[in-house]
């Protein structure tokens, strides 16, 4: 469904300071994770199901025009980052066209995008032309025969080929988005830790989270951030704190070898929770706010958003509700199936 709507100018809700999207316990909410589809070319083990999911009827799946809807109602209220995730957001087609109507959104000033990179050597200067800022490649192993293992499928992708076209067409900073699976492809660590001495790349080891069906992977499979940043450490050096990238809205701890270029960031969902200065929200292809990843706690924006009503007030009450932490550490999910419906 396609339908043409104009630019909403929408002032704070009484009683409600600006900017407005604060939670109940105080964290400004600047940060909205738009996942544009449901579907993705990769079927990897921690993601998703080797059959897919029950995908989503086209009819429920937001419009690009009712995305930028959403994010014209929300930006006078203090929304400034988004992020473009899936599923795998660029296999949905004309992503520019959506990217250039999120860039045109007086506020915001950042938009990212979240991708396995399979698509962007031939897409990156498509959409750093349209607005893109900057890019999330996920990449779990450097080796072709280990790539098609984990994501159990052979797309013949290249992670360095998609670093070099995501620098080449000026998106930056470029991020390496690695899941530590132990006996898995924990032995890379060091491969990827080289990365950062050769590349201005920021390479973030991410805990492995055991969500929903996981190909057999389970809690033996998660390998601390403190023991991936000792491996690393013995293969580039000493690592000292680092600021990081000049931009982002994630959770990672930064360090630098000496002299890199890069930086190396650990992700800690599991050995060090950082629920405290969590500023995101997500909204769902099908056009649930999800207020916590790993929270139970939805509210459908798409029927109200359809029925030309003001998402303002249902926005401010879902913050009122977000959760103080997750509570993946008792196994509880939110109902979450994979991680690929929420574009993690």
């Amino acid at each position: 469904m396609t339908t043409d709507h104009t630019a909403v100018r929408i002032a704070a809700p009484e009683g409600i300071a600006a900017p407005a999207l604060r939670d109940q316990f105080g964290r400004s909410i600047e940060y909205l994770r738009i996942s544009v589809t449901d579907r993705c070319n990769f079927r990897c083990v921690y993601c998703m199901p080797l059959e897919g999911l029950d995908w989503l009827p086209k009819s429920d799946i937001l419009s690009y025009e009712e995305i930028a809807d959403v994010v014209r109602q929300l930006a006078p209220l203090g929304l400034r980052r988004l992020r473009i995730t899936g599923g795998e957001p660029t296999i949905r087609p004309q992503l520019d066209t959506l990217i250039g109507m999120l860039k045109a959104v007086p506020g915001v000033d950042d938009i990212a995008l979240s991708t396995n990179g399979v698509k962007l050597p031939a897409m990156a200067s498509l959409l750093a032309g349209a607005g893109l800022d900057r890019v999330n490649l996920s990449a779990d192993s450097l080796r072709p025969d280990r790539i098609k293992a984990i994501a159990r499928r052979d797309l013949g992708f290249d992670p360095v080929a998609a670093l070099k076209a995501a620098v080449a067409a000026g998106l930056d900073p470029v991020k390496f988005n690695v899941v530590v699976m132990r006996g898995i492809n924990d032995d890379e660590i060091g491969d990827f830790a080289r990365l950062t001495l050769e590349h201005a790349v920021h390479v973030r080891f991410i805990e492995l989270m055991p969500v929903g069906e996981m190909a057999g992977l389970t809690w033996d499979h998660v390998v601390p951030s403190d023991e991936v940043l000792s491996r690393a450490s013995e293969t580039i050096g000493a690592l000292d704190p680092s600021d990081g990238p000049r931009l982002g809205n994630g959770p990672a701890t930064y360090y630098r070898a000496a002299g890199a270029p890069g930086t190396i960031g650990v992700i800690t969902p599991m050995s060090h929770t950082y629920c405290g200065t969590c500023n995101r929200v997500r909204l769902t292809a099908d056009g649930r706010l999800r207020t916590c990843l790993y929270g139970d706690h939805e509210v459908n924006l798409r029927d109200p958003l359809r029925a030309g009503a003001s998402l303002v007030p249902l926005f401010v009450q879902a913050l009122a509700n977000k959760p103080k932490e997750h509570q993946l550490l008792q196994m509880q999910v939110g109902g979450l199936k994979a991680l690929s419906q929420v574009g993690g």
